[in-house]
């Protein structure tokens, strides 16, 4: 039998389209029964301030860079959403003198614009931009990693996914959005040969560093969240890292502070994670298979999923 159409958009997949109890069982758990679905290889972590929660990201950066040497170069790959973090990592590199040059960092994703190229520098949503303007261009110039050690999904795709064969990703850091995508990798359009079923967890698995079309929602969020609800300047496609280069990463660190990503969403993809319940129509829970996964929460953030009129 089919599953049912989403509720969202019907031409694609997504986490409407699961088994109602699931839904409804994510929907119950408590703050205590998110912190009792850590096992073995997925981790869950609460923060009780804001405060510690942006520094504990900013201490990954400082972590995976002070390994880096010459003959053993290694960075951190990052997110955009949050970015909270970002002049933090500066700020601490500053503050303690870090030499962080022999140091390498990966942005996650960039937007696509409609002549098919990623968007420059210059326009209003980079990321590339971001990454620049709130923590590299920060940190004092004799401290700072040469430009080739920043590694964007621009220009040569093939190029960046090699990188993680020659430089060691001590940990991939990721924010949540709300179709349950960590970067770009949303769920797929509902197209041949997967109109019944979405595509088996290990076939959605083999997805490199690539050009991708977004799902309705994705597009939606980021005008919420970085464009003030200006829809028509958000990009419907971007370059995002491909869970071939994730599991490639020596860990994986979800941040979740509760303005990316819902009560419920919060919920479903840890509950998803712990249970090994791999789903291409909720890409985050293909995390399930990755042997050191953490997830990190700001315990109010995670809010409550009840019925409230506004």
């Amino acid at each position: 039998m089919a599953r049912p159409l989403s509720k969202v958009a019907p031409d694609w997949w997504d986490y409407t389209t699961l088994d109602p109890e699931l839904l409804a069982d994510a929907a119950r758990l408590t703050p205590d029964d998110l912190l009792g679905l850590s096992r073995p290889g997925f981790r869950v972590v609460f923060y009780d301030t804001l405060e510690d929660f942006y520094l504990a990201e900013a201490l990954e950066y400082i972590n995976a860079w002070r390994q880096s040497t010459d003959d053993n170069p290694a960075g951190i790959c990052g997110p955009i959403g949050p970015t909270e973090q970002l002049p933090l990592v500066a700020r601490l590199v500053n503050e303690l003198d870090l030499d962080v040059r022999r140091a390498h960092f990966w942005g996650m994703d960039e937007w696509v614009g409609d002549d098919g190229r990623p968007v420059p520098p210059d326009h209003p949503l980079s990321f590339a931009r971001a990454d620049r303007e709130l923590c590299f261009d920060r940190i004092r110039p004799e401290l700072r990693m040469p430009d080739d050690h920043l590694h964007f999904p621009i220009g040569d795709l093939e190029a960046y996914s090699r990188s993680y064969d020659e430089i060691r990703c001590v940990v991939m850091q990721g924010g949540q959005g709300e179709v349950k995508h960590w970067a770009f990798n949303d769920p797929p359009r509902r197209v041949a040969p997967w109109t019944d079923e979405p595509p088996p967890a290990a076939e959605y698995r083999k997805l490199k560093t690539r050009v991708t079309d977004l799902h309705p929602m994705t597009i939606i969020q980021n005008a919420r969240t970085s464009g003030g609800g200006q829809v028509a300047m958000v990009p419907t496609r971007a370059a995002t890292v491909g869970p071939v280069e994730t599991f490639k990463a020596e860990k994986v660190s979800i941040w979740q502070a509760g303005s990316h990503d819902n009560p419920f969403g919060q919920r479903l993809t840890a509950l998803m994670i712990a249970k090994r319940l791999a789903d291409a129509a909720v890409p985050m829970s293909l995390l399930a298979d990755h042997p050191n996964v953490q997830f990190n929460y700001y315990r109010h953030g995670l809010g409550t999923v009840a019925a409230e009129m506004h």
